[in-house]
């Protein structure tokens, strides 16, 4: 099950990854290719500026503006100021725009067809702007271009021009190619065209704009491979703790079931055998076995209660100051006599200071530890609880000099259930939870518990409580 949630995890952080990629991707096509549309229209602009400087004809504002912009950018002043006092004039006999070049009227001392700038500000990007021939001997021959334009004058993109004053459109041409056109009115003065048309190839512009789609595309291939990894990974990570608790609930409901099953089966049957009629005598022990098996599992079924109400955070816990070498003190006089049966000394070292908790749960956590360091400890041993303050915790260790526990099993004896391989008959009938409630009840109060052990020389079981 929860691998399928796994793979639906991943699935949707993919999904999400792979809408961001594309995002970012169509955003930097579109940055691009407006890029290239805004330079285009503002080279296009200035060009068409320039020309009409060439027939010293009035520029209208918009071109006029578009000059001082494109000059302001580019550092260059404009060939001419515009002004609206100006006349029109006989258009130079040859007009000579290259890849860059300016026009000059006839006669004037520069004649050179190309800029003697190497960088132009109109044709500072990709494909030269070219002047469209038209139909009629006034309109800029063709040898006016270094190269030979691909189109001649297009009528519609003229007639919008003649009806609005100007146009700009894109173009497509027979072989494909594509053409960004402006188109400007000029008045029709005496031999003046009545209408300017200008273009820019934008196969260049295309060529870049697909290399640059095939590298998004690529980079966007290696992209998704990662992320479908690194969302696997993700996936994996969130559902780790779920998959965890998932474990541990198989686990447990095993173990309960196993631990409920043996005392039901001895309680089963001890009353059978005492259905087939025995002396008193006998009657009696089944009966004892009876309460005995009812007892255990009394505590069993407690301790999982307890434990299902820590787990769901149900369990009100008070938060007071307790203190502790009169807790303590009790303690280890309660279970002197304990001690005294099993041969084994209690002592208390130093004592100071007080915790905050709750000293009901408080109490219960100790007294789990000192039965697991009685049962542990054998005869002629000595158990040892001290207190000191560590920070801001205030600490509690129980010491023994018993059998201590091998290395390998310190990470599992938290673990609900867990017993340590070999344990003698008495372990056995421990149901495995002492630890796992202790551990529970320390961190819900803020504290922490911790064992330190080593085999043959003894356990330290040591607790960090708030100090109050």
């Amino acid at each position: 099950m929860l691998r399928r949630l796994r793979w639906q995890l991943t699935l949707l952080y993919l999904l999400a990854a792979c809408g961001l990629v594309v995002l970012v991707g169509a955003g930097s096509y579109g940055l691009l290719s407006y890029y290239f549309t805004s330079e285009t229209d503002q080279a296009l602009d200035y060009k068409m500026a320039q020309l009409f400087d060439s027939y010293n004809l009035p520029l209208p504002a918009a071109l006029a503006n578009a000059q001082q912009v494109w000059t302001g950018e580019s550092g260059r002043q404009p060939t001419a100021q515009p002004t609206s006092t100006r006349q029109p004039t006989q258009p130079a006999t040859a007009v000579a725009v290259s890849g860059g070049g300016e026009e000059n009227d006839e006669g004037s001392p520069e004649t050179d067809v190309e800029s003697p700038h190497p960088e132009d500000p109109y044709d500072a990007s990709l494909a030269p702007i070219f002047i469209v021939p038209g139909n009629s001997p006034a309109s800029p021959p063709a040898q006016t271009n270094t190269t030979a334009p691909p189109l001649i004058m297009d009528q519609d993109a003229a007639q919008a021009a003649d009806l609005d004053g100007s146009d700009r459109r894109t173009v497509s041409l027979a072989d494909g190619q594509q053409v960004r056109l402006l188109s400007y009115r000029t008045g029709k003065y005496g031999n003046i065209p009545p209408v300017i048309q200008i273009g820019r190839l934008l196969d260049d512009q295309q060529r870049i704009l697909d290399q640059f789609m095939i590298g998004l595309i690529f980079l966007g291939a290696l992209a998704v491979i990662a992320l479908g990894g690194v969302s696997w990974w993700l996936s994996g990570r969130s559902l780790g703790p779920t998959q965890k608790a998932w474990e541990q609930q198989q686990a447990f409901v095993s173990n309960a079931s196993h631990e409920l099953r043996t005392p039901l089966t001895l309680i089963r049957a001890s009353a059978e055998y005492g259905l087939r009629g025995h002396p008193p005598e006998s009657q009696a022990k089944i009966l004892q076995d009876i309460l005995d098996e009812d007892e255990y599992m009394n505590r069993l079924v407690d301790d999982l209660l307890l434990l299902s109400r820590l787990d769901s955070r149900r369990l009100a816990l008070k938060r007071e100051p307790v203190d502790l070498p009169g807790l303590l003190a009790e303690i280890a006089r309660q279970l002197e006599n304990v001690g005294e049966e099993k041969e084994v000394r209690i002592e208390l070292g130093e004592l100071q200071g007080g915790a905050l908790g709750d000293p009901i749960r408080m109490r219960q956590v100790l007294l789990i530890l000192l039965d697991n360091a009685l049962r542990h400890t054998p005869s002629g041993g000595v158990i040892r609880m001290d207190t000191r303050r560590v920070g801001r915790y205030q600490q509690v260790r129980i010491m023994d000099n018993g059998k201590g526990i091998p290395a390998e099993y310190l990470p599992h004896i938290f673990e609900r259930f867990y017993q340590v391989p070999g344990s003698s008959a008495e372990d056995a009938r421990s149901n495995g939870l002492g630890l796992s409630i202790a551990k529970s009840l320390i961190e819900a109060q803020g504290g922490k518990i911790k064992l330190e052990s080593q085999a043959g020389v003894g356990t330290t079981a040591i607790l960090l409580l708030t100090a109050s």
